[in-house]
């Protein structure tokens, strides 16, 4: 196992009165993609919005690179070195794929031009649309974007949540593909996804929750030959 870059000891939480999280114990390494799976309502997109400040926590701790972050709110998360890329409403339509990155880059001072050639870099299929409004784009087209968006802060932690959501079988395997091209360039990554097994096969590490609890966690491989997980969660298929 990598050395600890995030860490969720025993969160429990959730929305208003109500607990989603029933004291999630989650590990993330340098370096590593982890992905969290299970049924819906499982708690896994609010495991996600923990992370990053957007729920409100009754019990736990949650540690990123050595500081607890708990209770802190989203800007000051970001600016730690977290970025999220929510599943819905993660660009802004009216604005050119350059705008939007742009927009991305709203901590940063000086020249963004070594940012913006390693973004185009990973997402080559944007370059040529770089003055396209990001509206007029396909599905696939539009989360590059913003997970481009979220990479012009050169973030440690990169927290995606349902990247493959709607996307076709292409763009889903293209999205998988960049997801590993951005850990090899270093960023950690915490994936939310609904395709399980195939994010089980993209993953080094996975958590499965169900009810907003750990249920098993292991290798992508280990969860992938593991009997229950296969009958639970994916379909009975190996």
């Amino acid at each position: 196992m990598s050395a600890a870059l995030l860490e969720l000891r025993g969160v429990r939480g959730g929305y208003g009165e109500t607990d989603i999280l029933d004291g999630i114990d989650l590990h993330v390494g340098a370096g590593e993609i982890v992905v969290i799976v299970g049924p819906n309502g499982a708690g896994k997109s609010s495991a996600m919005k923990a992370v990053f400040g957007l729920l409100t926590l009754r019990d736990g701790r949650i540690v990123f690179d050595g500081d607890d972050i708990t209770g802190w709110t989203p800007d000051r998360i970001v600016r730690r070195g977290i970025c999220f890329v929510p599943q819905v409403d993660n660009v802004f339509r009216d604005m050119s794929v350059h705008e939007n990155l742009e927009m991305g880059a709203f901590l940063r001072r000086g020249d963004l031009s070594g940012a913006y050639e390693r973004v185009y870099g990973l997402f080559p299929d944007l370059k040529a649309k770089r003055r396209t409004l990001a509206g007029n784009l396909s599905g696939g087209q539009r989360q590059m974007v913003a997970m481009g968006r979220a990479l012009m802060l050169e973030p440690k932690l990169l927290l995606l949540d349902e990247p493959t959501a709607g996307l076709s079988p292409r763009y889903m395997e293209q999205i998988f593909q960049i997801t590993r091209d951005v850990r090899d360039a270093g960023v950690a990554i915490l994936l939310v996804e609904q395709h399980a097994k195939q994010a089980l096969a993209l993953c080094d590490r996975g958590y499965v929750l169900t009810t907003g609890a750990n249920r098993c966690d292991g290798s992508g491989a280990e969860l992938l030959a593991d009997p229950e997980v296969v009958q639970l969660f994916l379909g009975g298929q190996r």
